[in-house]
């Protein structure tokens, strides 16, 4: 992905660093997440790329990489012992893959 392909206006990115900033919302976004995403205007991609964790259709509509990092490591693990499993889940999902601990992984 090159720089040129990012798209500054997606409404994901103010999510990532809101959620990257505020601890609160991201307890709040862990108990109810579909309320935090009301209250920011994503896309219907965008929404849906959350909601299904796709990180790779995240990339495809012009997500910034870095923030497709710090946003697996808020999803799936929100402290340095995790980051494995967080890189392990962006990964799975950029090449398409079963989720790492996914039923369909075993048989990969």
């Amino acid at each position: 992905m090159s720089l040129e392909s990012i798209n500054r206006a997606l409404v994901s990115h103010d999510l990532v660093q809101d959620l990257k900033w505020n601890a609160n919302l991201r307890e709040e976004f862990v108990k109810d997440e579909a309320a935090v995403l009301d209250r920011y205007e994503l896309t219907r991609a965008e929404r849906t790329a959350i909601e299904e964790r796709d990180f790779r259709s995240l990339y495809d509509l012009g997500f910034h990489p870095y923030l497709g990092a710090q946003f697996a490591r808020i999803l799936f693990a929100n402290n340095k012992s995790g980051a494995t499993s967080a890189v392990q889940h962006l990964l799975a999902s950029i090449r398409r893959e079963p989720a790492p601990g996914h039923a369909d992984a075993d048989h990969a």
